[in-house]
């Protein structure tokens, strides 16, 4: 305790003192979307920091007012000195943007700022700086960008809090003591802390988007809880037999702790997994959730085992301590009576009906599977009625739907002024182009940019193609010796895409191999990981199944927050994968182990199936029913990729602890018998042994 207690904190001073925060900006290497975009901010730097506009709208005409020009250029000034504020653009600049009908005018705000240096100051100094506009008759002043979104953000910072009240509620009710259920929450709350100031610490080396920490938040928290609910459950089952605290923490750890390591390392291997992506942003996601998920691990077997100590006897009811000490049950003797031990044997004397109802309902909640859409989230999908939504829909109305999602075309070499000329031309008469500006040189570099506003809106696919043909069309002007690339918002969403088509393959077979190599050791079997294997990508197909049809959909998308159907963000499917493969190991692992650590006491297959199945249902059922909680709760933010990672994890979870592992598993394993363990004869000289239980 003495040593957790110095460890947490030494890092909480040092990741104080080091001040490390989110930093990353979305590429995608090797793509030409990034290799114009870097060519473009060589050429045409636009400052660094963080950019934000304000909308400003009234009446047609009223925007060109001398009293409405007047106030929006004093207050131009005034927002110009503002702390932080490293420029700012007007609208009635050379260049500034103001709707044709003169009722709408855009002011550019750029911040020397990281993501968490924004604090609600900067968003209340930019609120009163702009008010005098805001108190002109007939105005309306919305805001896009930063800070508007981070204070969006930064409102709904209670989905913790909310994830740990329900688990409080559903240890009381599954352990009926206070300790019972303070024990996992302390060590999976420490475990987290530690996790995510590693985390501050590593962002002063590394590159960490601003997402990293809520995503390992919801993983550190729902796994740490889990991974302890594992161990206290064990060591109270223990104790009931009539072990003393001290045989029963070796008996738990040794068990259950044993499980917990197997399936946190898979999880951590499933995360790290995402560096075949090949997309820096995506990678650093599954490196942080694996530094939360690394910690939930070190805290659940060693700081837990400390407070189990300290705890003793107490963390069983008064009339369940003491007890003498009995001798082990044998064969169907010791299957668990009450609802899960009747459950264990109606699975196990009637495995094929469970094993099809348990495909069908897979089947049935995998069928949107197929007709899902990546896409982007923008703040075309922020609630109604938010500053950012509300700009969002301005800009699109007064400047059209394209204005959201500008394509930049970069031309390298090329500084010819007249051949720039003819290539907005030749851009210009696309059908799917609603404008041009005029061509930027950069002559010194020989680099031409022409930015293009599309008609359509930014995810739709007349956008995606317009991208696609828009360097073709400006290479029959400039020749082949000119490199032309498409870059923007929307350009990068496609070659997102098609890093992450080319890629998943690849990735999906590299975590399944490496999980399956892991289970092989552990359990010294072929077929125990090869099924784990397909059941888990089948509890995943469900919940893709899921968020397709909340998202793309739009059932039930009213109850979360969401008002209008949003295709999928490109990267999640990926992130889900590596997410919920290694969580679906976790209930796999808990469970094989306690089936097979009854199988080699001697049980047959029927018997150690329908035991390892009554004594883990229930802790799991509770593991699973927090981890569900925990990851609801997030449903709360109006980050809709938050929503998406919430919704989706706790479907699967759901689906896996109960239609995967009171059902499929276990039928499974019935219907196989004894070729459960089969394993080559090479194997067995090559894998460790079995260790006595």
């Amino acid at each position: 305790m003495i040593l957790w207690i110095a460890l947490l904190g030494g890092v909480i001073s040092a990741a104080t003192l080091a001040g490390g925060h989110a930093n990353a900006t979305f590429t995608v290497p090797d793509t030409g979307a990034q290799t114009g975009a870097d060519i473009a901010n060589r050429a045409f730097p636009t400052g660094k920091g963080l950019s934000g506009q304000v909308v400003v709208e009234g009446a047609p005409g009223q925007i060109e007012q001398a009293d409405t020009k007047k106030v929006v250029e004093k207050t131009i000034k005034d927002l110009a000195t503002l702390p932080h504020m490293s420029a700012v653009k007007s609208p009635y600049d050379p260049g500034g943007e103001i709707s044709a009908d003169k009722s709408t005018a855009i002011i550019g705000l750029t911040y020397n700022l990281g993501v968490n240096d924004v604090t609600p100051l900067t968003w209340k100094h930019l609120q009163d700086a702009m008010q005098p506009v805001a108190d002109l008759p007939g105005i309306h002043v919305s805001y896009s960008g930063t800070p508007a979104a981070e204070e969006e953000a930064t409102s709904q910072d209670i989905s913790e809090g909310l994830g740990i009240l329900a688990a409080i509620i559903i240890l009381l009710v599954t352990f009926g003591t206070v300790l019972a259920m303070v024990s996992p929450l302390v060590s999976a709350i420490s475990g987290l802390v530690l996790g995510l100031m590693t985390i501050q610490l590593a962002a002063n080396v590394l590159s960490i988007s601003s997402i990293a920490p809520i995503l390992a938040t919801m993983i550190g928290l729902g796994v740490g809880i889990d991974y302890a609910v594992f161990i206290v459950n064990r060591q109270r089952e223990s104790l009931q037999e009539g072990m003393t605290v001290e045989e029963a923490i070796p008996q738990a750890l040794g068990s259950a702790g044993r499980a917990v390591l197997v399936a946190g390392l898979t999880v951590s291997i499933a995360l790290l997994g995402l560096v075949a992506a090949g997309i820096p942003t995506v990678t650093m996601l599954g490196v942080t959730a694996s530094i939360a998920v690394l910690t939930a691990i070190l805290s659940a077997l060693t700081l837990l085992p400390a407070i189990l100590a300290i705890v003793g006897q107490r963390i069983v009811r008064k009339r369940d301590r003491n007890l003498p000490r009995k001798a082990p049950a044998a064969g169907a003797d010791q299957v668990a009576t009450g609802v899960w031990g009747r459950w264990a044997r109606l699975v196990g004397s009637h495995p094929i009906p469970f094993l099809v109802l348990a495909v069908v309902i897979l089947a049935v909640l995998t069928i949107p599977l197929f007709s899902m859409q990546l896409g982007q989230v923008d703040a075309g999908s922020d609630p109604k009625g938010s500053p950012t939504r509300v700009a969002y829909d301005t800009l699109a109305a007064k400047f059209g739907p394209g204005f959201n999602g500008p394509i930049e075309v970069v031309l390298d070499p090329y500084a010819d002024e007249a051949g720039a000329k003819k290539a907005a031309e030749r851009i210009a008469k696309d059908a799917g182009v609603a404008t041009v500006t005029p061509p930027m040189i950069n002559t010194k570099q020989k680099v031409t940019l022409i930015t293009v506003i599309p008609k359509s809106a930014p995810t739709d696919d007349a956008t995606q193609d317009l991208v696609t043909r828009l360097p073709k069309e400006v290479q029959e002007v400039t020749g082949p010796g000119v490199n032309v690339y498409a870059t923007g918002v929307t350009a990068g969403l496609l070659a997102l895409s098609d890093r992450i088509a080319s890629r998943l393959p690849f990735f999906i077979g590299a975590v399944i191999l490496l999980s399956f190599i892991l289970l092989l050791i552990e359990f010294r079997s072929i077929f125990v990981p090869l099924k784990a294997a397909v059941m888990n990508v089948l509890s995943i197909g469900a919940a893709y199944g899921v968020i397709v049809a909340v998202f793309e959909w739009g059932w039930g998308a009213r109850f979360i927050g969401v008002e209008e159907t949003v295709q999928i963000e490109s990267y999640v499917p990926m992130m889900m994968f590596a997410i919920l493969f290694g969580l679906s190991m976790d209930y796999e692992v808990f469970l094989i182990s306690r089936i097979r650590e009854e199988h080699l006491r001697g049980a047959k297959t029927l018997e150690s199936v329908e035991i390892g199945l009554s004594y883990t249902a229930r802790v799991i059922t509770a593991a699973a029913l927090i981890m569900i909680t925990v990851f609801l709760a997030f449903v709360l933010m109006d980050n809709v990729v938050v929503k998406m990672f919430g919704i989706g994890l706790a479907t699967a979870v759901l689906v896996d602890a109960t239609i995967v592992r009171l059902m499929l598993v276990p039928s499974t394993m019935v219907l196989l018998g004894e070729a459960n363990w089969w394993l080559p004869g090479f194997l067995k000289r090559i894998l460790p042994k079995d260790q006595p239980v």
